[in-house]
Parts: structure tokens; C-alpha cells; sequence
């Protein structure tokens, strides 16, 4: 017996934008589109009638914008949403963002049509993001009466010290489908005084860099740009691989940004950067691979593993897609495996007993 298809509900003011996305939905036999909204406001009368089994939503609309739908759809019937939205302001990117701290799961850059010469690509990925995201579990968000608390950094020391080896002077970390909001949480719950250089390899749809960027900046405190060749790590910074480019990191604290050939179809590859820290620094890093689809960067954080260094899959429970740290698990990569919340925790316990031991 066949499964039923994939039910989408498309919310879009523009009527051309619809028409393309339900074309490049149906093109897939296992999704079917619902119906369509052209206004946040909409959409929530439609949910109310006929539950989806994901939400396809741009940032600006009338009468109701994204970031308000996602927060009442997370408060009142909480559904995945994948925010689907053309990139052309700095402050579009960083919208785009605050959905996603709303509740939105994952972003996708909406095609221009079919004469745009990523538009196969662009259209797979939707389908892609679509198909990943009707499987994944979401839960209500409950309704705040304020800002509410803010969240609370780590200490610097903690007396409970996990079984981690010394000097370590690097952390990296790699992440795709649902890393933004994890990246979030760990650098807000890191504390200010973390004084450990991080380099990140996100993969993501191009144009969405620049906005992840800044938001991450205003939201946990921490100095994130995007990596320049040949840039010294300084203590505390974080460290985006630019688009299209691989991100390593040489021996004397230098970022290098090759357009090297893609390893498995990916540039940045999580795998460029596990593997230099793996050759580079061996016991003085550690290596994270968080929630995503597919495989990049599990096999070099197995050799990360080898070299001794600490490594940290993130767990399926508290992953929107387990592919990349699930393949590490498998592989036996992981010295540990947590979830996202308790991750910052584990690199703070990590780095304070390098430096309680004297060594940096």
C-alpha cells in the first residue's frame, strides 16, 4: 500500500511565487500541496481547518508577517515550518532568523524561476528540506506574557570537570539543517569570558550567511564574523567558513579559505576543517558535529577522535536531522554524545580543565 503524500500549505503573498512553488512541490509524487495562503493571518485560518504536514512560508506579508505566524503556529497547533524566502536586504537575512527563533525549522532561498541557472538545484532542495521536515516531531512553544528571562551564560569554572584531555586551544564545530538555532543556544549559554577561538562550518543556502551572522551576534554576545584568509584566531571569536569556500586552520593559529574542488558535493565542507584540526592540533581541539542531513565531516571527526581529541555528536532526541552526527556515532567518532542543551556545559567543563591545569 502506498503512504500518503507529504501535505504542504504554501504561504505567499505573491500569486507567481505560489504557482512556482506548488509546480516545483507537485514535480515530486510524494508531496502534495494542500492550498495556499497568501497571508500569515490566512494561514492560520487554514490550519484551523485542515492540518498540513509542513508549512511553506515567505518572511513578508500582509497583515501578518512570518515571525508572527511561526510564533502563533508554534503556540496553538504546532506544525514544521520551512521559511522560503528571496534574499535581498541584510535585514531580510536577519528576519529570516528571527523566524527561526520563532520556530521555523529550516530556510531555503526561494528560486527565481525556471530561467535561473541554479534552478534545478534550488527546487531539489526544497523538496529536499520539505520531504526531511514532514518527519520531524515539533512541539508547542507556550505563549509568553513578556520578553521573558534572558538566558543565563555558563560560569567560566565549573567544579565538576568531565574526563576531557588538556590543552585544548580550538574548538570546531559543523552543522546543516536545524544547526542555526543549536548554534544559538550554545553560544549564548557559553560564557563571555570563553576564551577559545570557534570555527564553524554551517552549511546553509547561499545569501543567508551575512544575516545568520548578525543574528547570532546580537543574540549571544559573542564577536561572529564571517572567516578572512590567512586571519589570526583571537580567544573568544567565532569564525563562519564564507560561502563557497573550505575553512582550515594552519598549525599557527591562521585560517586558510581554499575553493578546493568539494569534497562530496559539499564547499564548505565540515570535513576540510575536522581534517586540519585532526593534522594541526590532535589532543588541543575539539570537534562538534551537530544536527543535518547527510554525512560531511563524520570520518574526519573520526580521525579528530584518533589524533585525541575530544569529539561531541549531538543526540538524536534533541537533533532535527540525525544524518551527520548520527553517521559519526556509527562510525564510533564521538568521545561523547549529548544534546544540544548540555553541549556549551561539555566545552566549558573541556577548556577549564586545560586551564586549570596551566596550559592554554
Amino acid at each position: 500500500m502506498n503512504e500518503a503524500p507529504i501535505s504542504v500549505l504554501v504561504v505567499d503573498d505573491s500569486k507567481v511565487a505560489q504557482l512556482l512553488l506548488v509546480h516545483i512541490l507537485e514535480s515530486d509524487p510524494q508531496i502534495l500541496v494542500a492550498g495556499t495562503a497568501d497571508s500569515g493571518r490566512d494561514a492560520l485560518d487554514f490550519i484551523t481547518v485542515c492540518r498540513p504536514d509542513v508549512v511553506l512560508m515567505d518572511i513578508h506579508m500582509p497583515e501578518m508577517d512570518g515571525f508572527e505566524t511561526a510564533r502563533r503556529i508554534m503556540e496553538t497547533r504546532p506544525l514544521p515550518i520551512v521559511v522560503c524566502s528571496a534574499v535581498t536586504s541584510p535585514e531580510d537575512v536577519a528576519t529570516t532568523f528571527r523566524v527561526m527563533e520563532a520556530g521555523a525549522l529550516a530556510c531555503v532561498a526561494k528560486p527565481a524561476g525556471p530561467e535561473h541557472p541554479d534552478y534545478l538545484q534550488m527546487a531539489s532542495t526544497i523538496r529536499q528540506t520539505v520531504r526531511l521536515m514532514s518527519e520531524v516531531k515539533v512541539v508547542r512553544r507556550w505563549a509568553r506574557t513578556g520578553a521573558g528571562p534572558a538566558k543565563r551564560p555558563l560560569p567560566a569554572r565549573r567544579a565538576e570537570v568531565l574526563s576531557v584531555p588538556p590543552q585544548t586551544g580550538i574548538i570546531g564545530i559543523g552543522a546543516s539543517t536545524g544547526g542555526p538555532q543549536v548554534l544559538q543556544d550554545i553560544l549564548s549559554t557559553l560564557p563571555k569570558d570563553f576564551a577559545v577561538p570557534i570555527l564553524i562550518v554551517q552549511h546553509i543556502a547561499r545569501g543567508f550567511l551575512p544575516g545568520l551572522v548578525e543574528w547570532l551576534g546580537q543574540t549571544s554576545g559573542f564577536h561572529v564574523e564571517i572567516a578572512a584568509n590567512g586571519v589570526t584566531t583571537l580567544p573568544g571569536r567565532v569564525y563562519f567558513a564564507p560561502d563557497d569556500l573550505h575553512m582550515g586552520i594552519r598549525g599557527n593559529r591562521r585560517i586558510v579559505l581554499t575553493n578546493d574542488a568539494p569534497i562530496d558535493g559539499m564547499r564548505p565542507a565540515v570535513a576540510y576543517l575536522f581534517r586540519t584540526l585532526a593534522e594541526g592540533y590532535g589532543p588541543a581541539a575539539i570537534g562538534v558535529l551537530l544536527t543535518g542531513m547527510g554525512k560531511d565531516g563524520a570520518k574526519e571527526l573520526k580521525l579528530m577522535r584518533d589524533s585525541g581529541a575530544v569529539t561531541v555528536a549531538q543526540d538524536r532526541e534533541s537533533s532535527v536531522v540525525h544524518g551527520m552526527p548520527g553517521e559519526a556515532i556509527r562510525l564510533g567518532a564521538a568521545t561523547h554524545i549529548w544534546p544540544a542543551d548540555k553541549i556549551a556545559e561539555g566545552l566549558v567543563a573541556a577548556v577549564s580543565r586545560g586551564s586549570d591545569r596551566g596550559e592554554s
